[in-house]
């Protein structure tokens, strides 16, 4: 599909607790605010909310499928979660494409519901006929923050935690058959190696969603709810290798409780795929 500034494309989706169940068991993010009614009927949401990682990929689906289509590579998305989105209630899922280069394209990203914006993102891709790759590592993901305190609610700073993971083919074919992502990066492998790929490629939704399960269970920990994320792909992460997730804190807000953290993933081999600056928030996390 060929790109306008201005144009716009809009998704309605309807989901059910199964479908946060799913994702939870596709993701391994089993955060009980997404699965535990009881304990989230305790919290200030007062139920289960949806994971931001399977709003996102939501987003990927209409970025790969519609517009700009087949063969979109996308390379980098921001988000924040203002409003929470429910169980059974009409979620609008809207792109807007707001510039567009040669070989590339910047859009928003937004997730509606009746109570307001759910996610408000901008995404960058690399357009449909793109063969050079990922753009290698972004160096100023790796900045310095200070931090307002070093310690809080037993988390101190510096404070890390890694998961371990290799994707298999049953993950991908899952993950789009939830989605309705049918990539052909993801799920073709003749058509990412005539895209100069070694195999198909790990979604970046999936990738993300390690961190999900670290930040939501391990650090802070059980009951820490996702504000914001900036994501970045420098490298592609293939089907079948270890990839090791790790997420870092390096700012402490204790009037907010409030934590920054910064992420990665890395391979085996030592390759970087994602980078990632988290900001939760660990009102309502259960003790450590």
């Amino acid at each position: 599909m060929e790109l306008k500034v201005g144009q716009k494309l809009v998704l309605q989706r309807y989901f059910l607790q199964k479908d946060f169940n799913r994702f939870a068991q596709i993701s391994r993010d089993d955060n009980p605010t997404h699965v535990d009614i009881e304990f989230s009927a305790k919290t200030r949401f007062g139920r289960t909310l949806a994971h931001g990682m399977h709003l996102y990929s939501i987003i990927c689906r209409m970025l790969n499928t519609q517009a700009p289509g087949i063969g979109t590579l996308q390379y980098q998305q921001e988000m924040t979660y203002p409003t929470a989105v429910y169980t059974d209630e009409v979620v609008n899922f809207e792109l807007e494409v707001i510039d567009v280069q040669k070989d590339r394209a910047t859009i928003n990203t937004n997730c509606l519901t009746e109570r307001g914006v759910a996610i408000d993102g901008k995404t960058s891709v690399f357009l449909p006929g793109w063969k050079a790759g990922f753009a290698g590592e972004n160096q100023f993901l790796s900045k310095d923050v200070t931090s307002e305190a070093k310690e809080h609610k037993g988390i101190k700073l510096g404070d890390k935690v890694q998961q371990k993971r290799v994707f298999m083919e049953k993950d991908l074919t899952d993950y789009a058959d939830l989605t309705g992502d049918q990539n052909p990066f993801i799920l073709d492998k003749k058509f990412a190696q005539a895209h100069g790929f070694q195999d198909v490629i790990i979604p970046g939704a999936l990738l993300n969603g390690m961190f999900s399960y670290l930040l939501g269970t391990e650090l802070p920990g059980r009951g820490t709810n996702w504000l914001k994320q900036n994501i970045y792909l420098p490298n592609p992460a293939y089907l079948g290798e270890e990839i090791t997730a790790e997420v870092k804190v390096v700012r402490i807000r204790p009037d907010k409780d409030l934590f920054y953290l910064q992420d990665q993933c890395i391979t085996s081999k030592g390759k970087v795929v994602c980078q990632a600056e988290s900001l939760v928030m660990a009102k309502e996390m259960l003790s450590r």
